[in-house]
């Protein structure tokens, strides 16, 4: 069953819900925004949430406005980062509320990775075909999302936002709660010969049961390039760290399939808008 469903309308912008989860902590909003619904221009058209890809920025902002009003926050509890493919992860405070907005230069630096247990405050990151991971720890009511492209899911960036959140607010692994959201799959990456030298040595540290579960995660193909899918490697990432498979939502939604839904920088030769994943506790 697909976890991020789909919740569109003319009116409204389009949005992916964890609606699972959202049903069991009434409190909690989690999801990703597809492409429609905002007001932006071509390229971008129409629900572009990035301000760093040339769009203009009183409609970018319009557009993260329509998505944290439909998501019942306020506009000023948007925080996010400068994301540069690492994996840092940024522990936000209550001080750190509003950070990135309506403009990049007020953004966390450098980050990929953000956590917070602060109610109110609602985390946000960007994406064109990269995987949006999100972490949610019931018992400390702490969440966290993470950005994965090829780099950050080489680096691990699942395993130490983990940590992080072990180290900060005394997350258990085995019982947290863990999605992977739309992203391009393993049918429409194709990479090259610099990124196969990277994703080897981290699926040969998996626990895979021969080649058959090998070539589930990455396909060789006769002209030196492969076919790799990003969002079970980082499922397996999780599980390696100690989160329950059970406990993993992996999406069906192909960013590069779907272009009707979604943009992709991939598909779309790098002019296109992004996506945004968020997630947040409400103030009681």
């Amino acid at each position: 069953m697909e976890a991020f469903k789909w919740n569109h309308s003319a009116k409204n912008p389009s949005l992916f819900l964890l609606s699972n989860w959202m049903d069991e902590n009434k409190q909690l909003t989690a999801g990703f925004t597809g492409r429609d619904g905002g007001v932006s221009a071509a390229p971008w058209a129409t629900l572009n949430m990035g301000l760093h890809v040339g769009d203009a920025d009183r409609d970018v902002i319009h557009n993260r406005q329509r998505v944290v009003e439909a998501v019942g926050f306020p506009f000023e509890a948007w925080t996010c980062a400068e994301q540069v493919h690492g994996a840092d992860v940024y522990k936000v405070t209550e001080q750190d509320a509003g950070r990135g907005r309506d403009s990049r230069s007020s953004a966390i630096a450098d980050t990929d990775a953000l956590m917070t247990d602060v109610p109110g405050i609602l985390l946000a990151s960007f994406y064109a075909d990269c995987v949006p991971l999100y972490f949610y720890d019931a018992e400390h009511q702490a969440v966290a999302l993470a950005h994965a492209g090829w780099k950050g899911t080489v680096a691990a960036i699942a395993k130490v936002t983990l940590e992080a959140m072990a180290a900060q607010y005394g997350t258990r692994a085995e019982n947290v709660r863990a999605a992977i959201g739309p992203s391009i799959g393993g049918c429409c990456y194709e990479v090259d010969q610099t990124v196969i030298g990277k994703v080897l040595p981290i699926l040969d540290s998996f626990e895979l049961n021969g080649e058959e579960a090998r070539n589930t995660l990455i396909k060789l193909l006769p002209n030196g390039k492969a076919m790799v899918d990003l969002k079970e490697i980082n499922r397996q990432i999780m599980i390696k760290a100690g989160i329950m498979p059970i406990h993993i939502e992996l999406t069906q939604w192909c960013t590069g399939c779907r272009q009707d839904l979604f943009f992709s920088h991939r598909m779309e030769g790098g002019k296109t808008g992004r996506m945004a994943s968020w997630i947040g506790i409400a103030k009681r």
